[in-house]
């Protein structure tokens, strides 16, 4: 637990490289809301739940009127005083007591591979950031040997999410050109 004299973090995922002045992230308006993160929508949610996720009305009921929309959260600025004042460690932690509940065995999480552990219910509370601060993707869409560009428009941060990990690529010879933009901060791989 952090301290209650910490009122605003950032939060960023270890597969990533910022390419910009971070204090512009940590300015970032949230706008009133708890967390900023990138949003992307358009998203194909039924891959993301499995089948019972959706057979449940209630869970399913989650997406009823929204746009097919979620938050990467491997880059996040978090306002503490509203996360602790709103209460949301404990709504997320109910929503992972659900998910386990909801499952065969009491273990397997239901959804099947949403990109973030923030329940959809939870959007209220998180602001747009640029999608500048979050160039996600660059592992490439979980297939071997299959590289991505970067999205239009300007980058502040790369972020490597997906199964192709650079580090890994680098050491066994088979980069995606972007991977190159990681090589100078792989510390502990073969490459140098």
């Amino acid at each position: 637990m952090l301290d209650p004299c910490v009122r605003r973090v950032i939060y960023l995922d270890s597969d990533l490289v910022v390419v910009d002045d971070v204090g512009k992230l940590w300015r970032t308006d949230l706008r009133g809301r708890s967390v900023g993160a990138p949003e992307y929508c358009h998203a194909n949610f039924t891959k993301y739940f499995t089948e019972r996720f959706w057979l449940d009305p209630k869970l399913a009921g989650t997406f009823t009127g929204r746009k097919a929309c979620y938050f990467n959260t491997g880059v996040m600025v978090i306002d503490l005083e509203r996360w602790r004042l709103f209460g949301h460690t404990r709504q997320i932690e109910r929503w992972m007591e659900v998910q386990k509940a909801g499952s065969n065995d009491g273990g397997e999480d239901i959804r099947a591979g949403l990109p973030s552990s923030l329940p959809a219910g939870f959007r209220r509370n998180v602001a747009s950031i640029d999608q500048r601060w979050n160039q996600h993707g660059l592992g490439g869409d979980n297939v071997i040997g299959s590289c991505r560009d970067l999205h239009p428009g300007p980058v502040s941060l790369l972020h490597w999410s997906g199964l192709g990990k650079p580090w890994i690529r680098l050491d066994a010879n088979r980069c995606c050109p972007l991977d190159a933009l990681w090589a100078p901060y792989d510390l502990y791989g073969l490459t140098t």
